[in-house]
């Protein structure tokens, strides 16, 4: 019975103010008369729907009442229907859900054909997957990370190459994954070093040696330095290559890396004698006359390059290296056609 009561009331103090309003009297009384019963009623308004809201719209209470009660006072006639309008709305809001109750429930079986390597990528044309800069970075971040799996040599060219990409999560995480590789190895030289200086005998300090200079090696092959660094490591590298190799002049693979070696610092005659002492040693050709070949086509002798690659053609297990094989191959008979034709 009370919210009835407060809407009849309402009601009644606004209807009785709009008629002392529509009198025509102009004075001050008849002014404060009519805002007097459209204040009151507008407080009845307001708290007629206050009462009708839901307790999380009702508070805090005085900034409600305030609100509904400014709407209804300020804004004649439209502001009190519209609140009035509003009593009738307020059964269509949304009721607020109640607690819902959860269970446990058992995990469902794994279907093994659902299992998916997300660090898989194929290697074949990666680096023009990588150049392109329309495809999703999502996705070249994958490429990426694949080749975490991939040979050094293969990769590290790659990811050098992505130092330059214009994307940032990229250039990133190319820059991590060499400075990783990087600090690895030269931990490890660190810690053969301290080995070398503090061995005992012959023995062990030869093979600390020849355990440096492998590892200089790689950091030339894996392509992790540049410029002076580059300089500096082969030049360490050759320091402990070749006392290696005078405490084991008849070793074959010792020989072919040292040829290796000295084949990057651009010594060719001296890395040509290697090579060779790495063939008489018993080093089989496929590892050793590539090596030679490319020596021949850097001194630009390709006449030797064909004599050299001719003799590789019988070999099968050259698969990487079929395709050279085969065109120098080609060039060699067509040469000595061209010789014998008159």
């Amino acid at each position: 019975m009370f919210q009835p009561k407060l809407g009849l009331s309402a009601l009644a103090l606004e209807t009785g103010a709009w008629v002392q309003l529509a009198t025509g009297e102009t004075s001050d009384a008849a002014l404060l008369l009519y805002l007097t019963s459209h204040g009151g009623a507008s407080a009845l308004l307001a708290l007629l729907v206050w009462s009708l809201l839901p307790r999380r719209l009702a508070t805090p209470r005085l900034a409600v009442l305030g609100l509904i009660w400014s709407v209804s006072f300020f804004i004649p006639i439209f502001g009190f229907c519209g609140v009035i309008l509003a009593i009738f709305a307020l059964p269509l809001l949304p009721r607020r859900r109640g607690t819902l109750d959860f269970r446990a429930v058992p995990l469902p079986a794994l279907d093994p054909h659902e299992k998916q390597d997300v660090t898989s990528f194929r290697q074949a044309g990666v680096r023009q997957f990588l150049k392109n800069d329309r495809a999703p970075v999502a996705q070249r971040l994958r490429a990426v990370v694949a080749l975490g799996n991939a040979p050094s040599a293969v990769s590290n060219p790659m990811l050098r190459e992505l130092l330059n990409d214009a994307t940032e999560d990229l250039r990133l995480l190319a820059y991590g994954m060499l400075d990783t590789r990087e600090k690895k190895i030269n931990a490890a030289i660190h810690a053969e070093r301290g080995q070398y200086a503090a061995a005992e005998n012959a023995a062990e300090r030869l093979l600390a040696a020849r355990r440096l200079a492998g590892l200089y090696w790689e950091l030339i092959y894996q392509g992790l330095v540049q410029g002076d660094l580059m300089e500096h490591a082969a030049h360490e590298g050759f320091k402990y290559m070749s006392e290696v190799m005078a405490a084991e002049p008849t070793n074959a693979g010792v020989a072919l890396q040292f040829g290796r070696l000295l084949h990057h610092m651009g010594r060719y005659d001296e890395a040509e004698a290697a090579y060779r002492g790495a063939r008489v040693l018993g080093l089989p050709a496929p590892r050793v006359e590539p090596y030679r070949a490319e020596l021949a086509f850097l001194r630009r002798d390709f006449d030797e390059v064909r004599e050299i690659i001719e003799h590789l053609d019988n070999w099968q297990g050259l698969s990487r290296l079929q395709p050279v094989v085969h065109l120098w191959s080609r060039k060699a008979r067509d040469s000595r056609q061209a010789s014998t034709t008159p």
